[in-house]
């Protein structure tokens, strides 16, 4: 849910103006020339806080407090050093932005997970990595739970087994973690085309990964002092379902997605 549906589309038109369609415009005929460099103006108003975005450093309050986001406590001894370990053993496990995103992807575990899209994205930011090209999952690994059914399925608030802000949470759980998905996914999908697309469409979508896990934390943190769990409840995977009918085309991705099914899945969450 990091920016809006418009914020989005303006840091992709903003990175990928050289790119036109080829053709009838359906998804699966959408595409892009590798040798085009035909700028096509567009009148969506640009979000003035795109150049902060960008340069901000990496946002450590994965903690909602009382006040609102705010680093995590002091750990204990014996907990730091078990994170320092750990970042010191997955280092080196990846050697590209690319590959660091199949490996977010290949997780099943959602905290795991979470940290992991946190972890590669402070590589990136300290210039460790290139963007690199590897080959993405065929689907995201997921645990048993949530079971995954269609929208119909899904149980409306009065119906639910969750009381009424559990089940907001929840929902707002599987927008986020879906949405770290979509992003790595578009990552990796599209690293063949870094030289076309350049290094900032990859920044961005690897930093909105990040703000995804972010408050993909937040729900996890709230659910459970609620007493809750994500997977208590059934959810659906259409979000994934438009990600592999675009996964032929970037320009495609950036229409379903952004634009569609992330503005419906944020606005029908109650």
């Amino acid at each position: 849910m990091g920016m809006h549906a418009k914020s989005v589309m303006h840091m992709f038109t903003s990175c990928t103006s050289n790119l036109r369609p080829h053709g009838p415009t359906s998804y699966s005929s959408l595409s892009f020339s590798r040798h085009s460099h035909t700028i096509t103006k567009t009148n969506a108003s640009e979000w003035q806080g795109l150049p902060g975005w960008r340069k901000s450093t990496v946002n450590e309050n994965r903690r909602w407090g009382v006040k609102g986001p705010e680093e995590a406590a002091e750990l204990p001894l014996s907990t730091a050093h078990h994170k320092k370990n750990y970042e010191n053993d997955n280092e080196n496990i990846c050697s590209s932005l690319a590959e660091w995103g199949a490996l977010v992807l290949s997780t099943a575990d959602p905290v795991q997970k979470a940290s992991l899209s946190h972890y590669a994205y402070k590589q990136w930011c300290n210039g460790k990595i290139p963007i690199g090209t590897t080959k993405p999952p065929e689907k995201p690994s997921r645990q048993d739970k949530p079971e995954l059914v269609s929208p119909r399925e899904i149980p409306s608030p009065k119906n639910s087994p969750l009381p009424h802000n559990a089940h907001i949470l929840h929902n707002l759980a599987h927008i986020e973690l879906n949405a770290i998905d979509l992003a790595w996914d578009t990552v990796v999908r599209f690293s063949t085309v870094s030289e076309v697309l350049g290094s900032q469409f990859f920044s961005d979508f690897a930093h909105v990964a990040d703000d995804e896990s972010r408050h993909f934390s937040w729900c996890l943190q709230r659910l459970g002092e609620l007493g809750f769990r994500y997977g208590d409840m059934a959810a659906h995977n259409l979000l994934w379902r438009e990600c592999q009918r675009t996964s032929g085309s970037v320009i495609a991705r950036m229409a379903a997605i952004p634009m569609v099914q992330v503005f419906r899945n944020n606005h029908g969450i109650l």
